[in-house]
């Protein structure tokens, strides 16, 4: 795991800080990390197979939907690219 050490921080960001991290119950090393990987992290990872079957449902699809989808699409199989 990477050790980083921060320099001449303002008093009142680290008071701030230490504030902060109390209200949380961590320590004032813990808070600072917790504020970088909010920083830098994806809030979110986004599951593309979640997210469609989301859709779905809010859209209110049905399974007989879904049948009458599969019925017209066209099933004839991708030409492949030709990269020059």
């Amino acid at each position: 795991m990477a050790v980083y050490t921060v320099r001449n921080v303002p008093e009142d960001v680290h008071r701030a800080l230490k504030a902060r991290a109390a209200q949380h119950g961590h320590s004032a090393e813990a808070e600072v990390r917790e504020i970088l990987a909010e920083a830098v992290l994806p809030a979110r990872r986004i599951h593309l197979g979640r997210a469609l079957a989301d859709l779905g449902r809010d859209l209110g699809l049905t399974d007989r939907d879904i049948d009458e989808i599969e019925a017209v699409r066209d099933q004839t199989p991708a030409e492949p690219i030709e990269l020059p």
